[in-house]
């Protein structure tokens, strides 16, 4: 029963045209006929219905169909799902035709804002308020508010602005100042105002100043104000707008325009300019609305005297229509100001229309065709001699023609005929043309399942010399090739194909190889092979092969139960088959190489592998021979060994791998021994096993222990670096060691390199340190900070001196202040962020630590922010509010205070 109440609350609520009403719970509706308006009634203990993506709750609603307004009788809550708002009252009024919300005794509130009146009228892009009380504290859950207003009557256009008529500011609920008109920005950080004031040696005193206004409910704006004392002239103005559908068929306009003095020594101004507009037109006829768009820009600022970009104006027009039969467009490009002096970047398009009619089909037979038409400046192809006769840059008409033609059929059984045809054609006014054809035929047959066999023959023809460059074609191109495609399969695993193609335009000499495929996949062998021939010249121009004899399932017998005779079938053995004869199934054997006729053998490489028992032991062995030259230039050892994949039951894995190149006597490989997954003991190197004489060491030997990468605790002890197998040992070896823990809340790094004695290093150092890591104590108390001590040395030994620079970047501690139990009101902070260098052990940088202390008092919405250091006597003191940056309030140093709209104090 109360699903079919509320499938009938749907059909009843379905009048409210543009917006959607639904029904998501409810105990009773009742129709109702009330002095000519039709009214549904909705009742239960917990109503709630969806307007669009709006949520309204409350015990009873009446939905006049006639009027469209819902009525909300008694306590009732309305919530935006666009804005963000949570509207609570009594006996609210929702009208849906005007998206309109009004009521009394309403709290209106959201992420940052709490706002209360004795009357509220909510209407897109706008709320009104009489009797109103607002504060952004109210989510602070303080009592009373640390600061709220008390205005007779206020507008809220909500993420822009607050505007308060007659208002009272309250600290604590206790009026202490009256306002005849307060504004409280609420827009984002990119609209916030800004007030900048500077001074430089240039332009003396600068005032940068953007103020966001808004017009209604859908504009929103920035006023742009600039000064610079040596400039001439000194004011600079300028406004950022945007509006949302200011006008019937028009849904974004955008404005960006700033003009601002030009640099000292020059008079007058340049202009920045970005104006476009977006929008849609509905048409009777039209599959969707008209779409268009216009941009107009203008860069100046910045740009030289003599920039060839400076004064020029862009204008860019289109717009899109489709119809049931075909498609249009009108595009509109170009430029104003000074004569280009050399080839435009951009094609001007005064105008150019598309027409692209919808495909037409017809059983097999396809055609799509399109037409643009239209006048182009753009630079000129330099192979086109009339047109670069004109200058960089020519100007003519084109009409621009494509089609693409399709047939389809099946001729006879298990064959298919394909023809098609595309075609662009270009025509210009001085009398050029370009042509782009490309007519192909495919006929293919097939039998026996998987052979098949086709010819195609295709006729392409690309001529002619565009007088643009953006169009130009890549030359002149008249071929016919045919080809012969073959893919059989004459054996059971095995397939064959051959490919052909002839141009009838080219020569003997041009035409190109044939190609023949070889493909075999049969247990044990897997072959892939492929040559290509040269029928006229009668030679072998290419080969290549890999082949693979392997089969690990070649011990497992397959036994196939006898099968008794029956009425139709005669009786049938026991049998027992093998997938294959292969004598070794845990043995693979593959070669591959190759012929050119240019370069003669390919490099020929044999792998031989070997699987143990359990899938996760492996061993192979490759070697590569050039052929063309005697000796091997590569062998290359791998191997992996593990009992199983548990790391419980097999603790040991153990994998590596080794080259060895003969031709430069390079060995290079690498081992891992790994216990249970987690610790692991590595060895790598490259070393020249016959270094040159004027190298002092072979190579790279390490040697590391340590955890698995991706541990959350890890550790890594290294030792290594260069080696001379010559002489038998590291030349400038280095330990270094790494440790990472990570706790709830706290963390640790620490790494140290240490330089130990070698062949050609004496001494025993440390020379890199580094120290990082965050700890926090209950929710009150953290400590942060990075120190990196390193040391570098000049000179030879032993009269090098050492230069030793360790870095605080930074140490922070934290400490937060309030009442036990609730959330911090305040903040303590002390930073130290510097560098220490000594040469030869004496400081170069004397003077005490230079810490700076922080105090932040957070009243969750506002927060006051002062910052000390007292070394260099340097104070600082800002105050933010919800959603803004910090302000500064004042800055002292050593030279002089410094206070905003005040550019400097004595």
């Amino acid at each position: 029963m109360r699903a079919a109440l509320l499938a009938l609350g749907l059909l009843a609520l379905g009048g409210a045209q543009a917006r959607t009403v639904k029904i998501v719970s409810a105990d009773t509706l009742e129709l109702r006929q009330v002095d000519g308006q039709e009214l549904v009634v909705i009742s239960g203990e917990n109503v709630e219905l969806r307007v669009d993506d709006d949520v309204v709750r409350a015990k009873r609603v009446e939905f006049n169909r006639t009027r469209r307004t819902l009525t909300l009788i008694g306590a009732a809550s309305y919530r935006s799902a666009k804005d963000g708002e949570d509207i609570r009252g009594e006996n609210l009024v929702v009208e849906l035709g005007k998206e309109q919300v009004s009521g009394e005794d309403v709290l209106i509130s959201d992420a940052r804002l709490e706002i209360r009146g004795q009357e509220v009228d909510r209407i897109p892009g706008q709320l009104r308020a009489t009797g109103g009380y607002f504060t952004t504290c109210a989510r602070c859950g303080r009592t009373p508010n640390d600061y709220a207003f008390r205005a007779e009557r206020l507008i809220v256009y909500p993420g822009d602005r607050l505007i308060a008529y007659n208002a009272q500011l309250l600290l604590a609920d206790i009026p202490v100042l009256f306002l005849p008109v307060l504004v409280l920005p609420l827009n984002d950080k990119d609209r916030q105002p800004r007030l900048e004031v500077g001074r430089d040696a240039v332009d003396g005193l600068t005032v940068l100043a953007d103020l966001p206004f808004s017009v209604g409910g859908n504009t929103l704006g920035t006023t742009r104000l600039r000064y610079y004392e040596n400039r001439d002239p000194s004011i600079g103005v300028g406004v950022a707008l945007r509006s949302y559908a200011p006008v019937p068929f028009v849904d974004r306009v955008n404005l960006d325009l700033l003009a601002e003095p030009r640099p000292v020594g020059q008079t007058g101004r340049d202009v920045n300019l970005d104006f476009s507009v977006k929008g849609r037109v509905p048409l009777t006829l039209a599959v969707r609305d008209l779409d268009y768009s216009l941009s107009v820009t203008q860069r100046d600022i910045g740009r030289g005297a003599t920039d060839p970009q400076r004064g020029v104006t862009t204008v860019e027009f289109g717009a899109n229509v489709e119809y049931p039969l075909f498609t249009a467009a009108l595009n509109y490009v170009d430029r104003f100001g000074p004569a280009p002096t050399g080839a435009l970047d951009r094609t001007l398009k005064r105008p150019e229309v598309i027409v692209d009619p919808k495909p037409y089909t017809n059983g097999p037979f396809s055609a799509d065709v399109k037409v643009t038409a239209g006048t182009y400046t753009a630079a000129s192809n330099p192979r086109s001699p009339s047109a670069t006769t004109q200058g960089p840059n020519v100007t003519t008409s084109r009409l621009e023609e494509q089609h693409s033609l399709a047939y389809t059929v099946k001729p006879w059984r298990d064959a298919d005929l394909s023809l098609s045809n595309t075609f662009t054609g270009r025509y210009y006014g001085t009398g050029a043309r370009t042509v782009d054809l490309n007519l192909t035929g495919t006929l293919t047959q097939r039998w026996a399942g998987s052979n098949s066999v086709s010819l195609t023959a295709k006729y392409l023809r690309i001529e002619g010399t565009s007088p643009f460059a953006f169009d130009a074609l890549g030359g002149r191109v008249l071929s016919a090739p045919i080809t012969l495609n073959l893919s059989t399969v004459p054996a059971r695993d095995v397939s064959f194909g051959v490919s052909y193609t002839r141009d009838l335009f080219l020569s003997s000499e041009q035409q190109g190889n044939a190609t023949f495929s070889l493909g075999v996949n049969r247990r044990p062998l897997s072959l892939t092979a492929s040559a290509q021939v040269n029928p006229d010249k009668r030679t072998l121009e290419d080969v290549s092969f890999s082949a693979t004899l392997a089969d690990p399932d070649s011990g497992k017998v397959t036994v196939t139960p006898a099968q008794p005779a029956t009425a139709t079938t005669p009786a049938r053995p026991a049998t027992a088959t093998r997938s294959s004869a292969w004598p070794a199934p845990s043995l693979s054997l593959s070669a591959s190489g190759g012929y050119t006729l240019a370069t003669g053998p390919r490099p020929l490489t044999v792998t031989a592998a070997v699987t143990g028992d359990v899938r996760t032991n492996t061993f192979s062995v490759s070697a590569t021979h050039a052929l063309r030259e005697p000796g091997l230039t590569s062998v290359t050892l791998n191997y992996s060994l593990a009992r199983s994949q548990d790391t419980v039951l097999n603790a040991l894995t153990v994998s590596g791998s080794e080259t060895l190149t003969p031709t430069t006597g390079l060995l290079s490989g690498n081992h891992t021994l790994r216990w249970r997954g987690q610790y692991e003991l590595k060895t790598s190197h490259s070393l020249l096993l016959q270094r040159p004489d004027a190298a002092t060491s072979s190579g790279n030997l390490d040697f590391s222990v340590g955890t698995v990468g991706g541990s959350r605790d890890s550790w890594l002890i290294k030792y290594g670096g260069a080696y001379d197998l010559r002489r038998g040992g590291f030349t400038a070896p280095q330990l270094s060691g790494e440790l990472n823990l990570t706790r709830t809340g706290q963390s640790l790094a620490v790494a140290a390199t240490v330089n130990t004695p070698g062949l050609d290093q004496k001494r025993t150092e440390l020379i890199r340190a580094q120290l990082s890591g965050t700890a926090q104590f209950g929710s009150r108390f953290w400590v942060s900070g990075s120190a990196l001590y390193t040391r570098t040395r000049s000179g030879t030994y032993p009269d090098d001196v050492a230069t030793d620079l360790l870095q605080l970047n930074p140490l922070r501690v934290n400490l937060g202040l309030g009442r036990a139990g609730e959330r911090p009101g305040a903040y303590l902070t002390g930073t130290l962020k510097q560098d220490f260098k000594w040469i030869d052990g004496v400081r170069q940088t004397p003077g005490p630590l230079t810490p700076v202390i922080g105090l932040t008092i957070d009243r969750c919405c506002w927060a006051l922010q002062a910052e000390a250091d007292l070394v260099n006597r340097r104070y600082r003191v800002a105050v933010g509010l919800p959603g803004q940056t910090g302000y500064p309030l004042f800055e002292l140093t050593p030279t002089g205070a410094s206070i905003p709209l005040i550019p400097t104090l004595p």
